[in-house]
């Protein structure tokens, strides 16, 4: 039964990342067609020579830097308050956090273009990177709020009031025990909205205005055309940047589940 298990679960995999492995292969071949013609870096160099590419590029990782950082502030602030509510309170102001993670992307891409919309008209100001990066903070919040309330929940008050009662003031206990404390939780969740703000293409569609492109943008106008092998070297490229964030986030709570486990 056990070998049974084991094969069904390598043909899942099998199926899941065999495309994406016929991907980065295609992305080091010679020819433009799906037929192997020998090895070649040039689609790379191509990549990095493309000043489309390289703006949308830049624009990509300027909006996922700050949308990471700001929601990570807004994310931890709003853990800490909803933590100090009590009841029923407490349970609702945490499921309308989780509101935007339950809802469709769509829903929020649309409604957050007609708040904008009207933002403008009222205020004459038109989409673009300021109108992505409140987005992106708006979907990338809520996670950091998921990834930091369970260290609130395991954090030893203690230690901050024995802070306060050793001469920190409010403002330095919070520094040096709550943000100590809570540091795994918030680099986590960083590292989730980072990744998140990497990928989104629909939210970004709705809220980017007419000039403003990102990666995913780029890649689904590049589509509009006859494909070229850039769009295999620059989707490999992210992939990988990808897992190496997967990988860093599993490899911290790994860490974190076995100081946790020493400790108890």
């Amino acid at each position: 039964m056990k070998k049974l298990y084991k094969v069904y679960t390598g043909l899942i995999l099998f199926f899941m990342y065999m495309p994406i492995i016929v991907l980065i292969a295609f992305s080091f071949n010679d020819g433009k067609t799906t037929v192997w013609k020998g090895f070649t870096l040039r689609w790379y160099v191509d990549l990095f020579r493309d000043a489309r590419i390289m703006s949308s590029l830049w624009n990509t990782l300027a909006i996922a830097i700050l949308a990471s950082v700001i929601a990570t502030v807004l994310g931890t602030m709003a853990a800490i308050g909803i933590n100090n509510f009590r009841g029923k309170k407490k349970i609702l102001v945490q499921n309308v956090s989780n509101i935007s993670i339950l809802s469709p992307d769509i829903v929020t891409g649309v409604s957050l273009m007609l708040m904008f919309t009207l933002a403008g008209i009222a205020f004459h100001f038109q989409m673009g990177f300021w109108t992505v990066l409140m987005a992106h903070i708006t979907l990338c919040a809520p996670y950091v709020v998921l990834s930091v309330l369970p260290r609130i929940r395991h954090m030893d008050y203690s230690t901050y009031e024995a802070a306060l009662d050793l001469g920190c003031n409010q403002w330095q206990a919070f520094r040096k025990v709550v943000v100590h404390e809570l540091m795994p939780g918030i680099f986590t969740g960083f590292l989730m909205s980072f990744t998140y703000s990497l990928d989104d293409f629909v939210i970004t569609y709705f809220t980017r205005g007419s000039s403003f492109q990102t990666l995913s943008i780029q890649i689904y106008t590049m589509t509009h055309q006859r494909i070229s092998p850039k769009i295999n070297a620059l989707s490999a490229l992210m992939f990988i940047a990808v897992i190496i964030l997967m990988l860093i986030i599993n490899f911290r709570d790994r860490k974190e589940e076995k100081k946790l486990g020493e400790r108890a």
